[in-house]
């Protein structure tokens, strides 16, 4: 049965929307997903995290299907365990644009996420991993993060905040990398002109869906890009600043089970008409009975 709302594809980014602050999913916001996903809404989780590094969460949310990984550099079919698409950051690129950002704000710590369903997320000595529980391998020497294909570069500064460390980074690495900003502590390299827009919009015509009918929940600037392609774009209510400008709607905090507010507001009207039309069902075939 088709939504009733207008929206037929549900985009969430995790860490800060969907999650909690203990990487657990609520009750309240699975059952707000389940309940769309039975008035035909398809639902997409659109992170910053690597493929390797969703799979357990997927897992929990029951997703057999595609999700959109790596800030949109990869789109991961979880069912068959592979990457429908992907595409790598260029190591020298990578390399030349760390220099220059060295050069501007001095010393930073860099980490890796290596690409493919294999791939391992590599630190450098003194990189801080802004979640804990995410697994990291630490290597001696920053040339070791180099070795195998990467999907994009994290990076932490000893004294710039967040936001001061993407904007220097944005004022000297030009068209060699995209640079974003998806949590505290993570400012990020990513391949140029890949954000994830670019892999929400190739994981939805995949499924033939469009923008037209897609809400997008979100929480930091990395999600900017999403929201301008998606129809509707609800930031959390604990979402960074430049994300609630452009959004269409502020909800709850992910704490707070944002996602699964609004969720049940577009689609309660999707339950009511279900249970109408099973109704309808019953008392035609009970007409129709001699």
């Amino acid at each position: 049965m088709a939504a009733p709302t207008a929206y037929s594809l549900i985009a969430t980014d995790l860490d800060g929307t969907l999650l909690r602050g203990d990487d657990t999913l609520s009750d309240r916001s699975l059952a707000a997903l389940a309940r769309a996903e039975r008035a035909g809404a398809r639902h997409l989780v659109v992170t910053g995290r690597p493929a390797p590094r969703v799979q357990p969460l997927l897992d929990d949310l029951g997703c057999t299907g595609l999700a959109v990984c790596g800030q949109g550099a990869q789109v991961y079919d979880a069912g068959a365990d592979r990457m429908l698409w992907s595409v790598t950051l260029d190591r020298e690129l990578a390399e030349t644009a760390l220099g220059k950002i060295e050069a501007e704000v001095g010393e930073v710590y860099a980490a890796v996420d290596q690409d493919g369903v294999d791939g391992l997320t590599l630190i450098e000595p003194g990189y801080l991993m802004p979640h804990p529980t995410l697994p990291a391998v630490r290597v001696e020497r920053r040339a070791e993060l180099w070795d195998r294909p990467i999907s994009k570069v994290l990076l932490r500064h000893p004294d710039l905040s967040d936001d001061a460390l993407a904007a220097a980074a944005r004022s000297v690495v030009g068209s060699l990398a995209t640079v974003t900003m998806s949590g505290p502590g993570t400012v990020e390299l990513q391949p140029c002109g890949v954000t994830k827009a670019t892999g929400l919009a190739l994981a939805a015509e995949h499924l033939g869906l469009s923008a037209a009918g897609t809400v997008a929940f979100g929480d930091m600037p990395n999600d900017i890009p999403m929201f301008d392609w998606a129809a509707h774009g609800v930031a959390m209510g604990n979402a960074h600043p430049e994300l609630k400008a452009v959004a269409d709607e502020v909800t709850t905090s992910n704490e707070d089970d944002g996602v699964a507010v609004v969720l049940e507001r577009l689609f309660d009207g999707a339950a009511v008409l279900g249970r109408q039309r099973s109704a309808q069902y019953a008392l035609k075939t009970l007409s129709m009975e001699p």
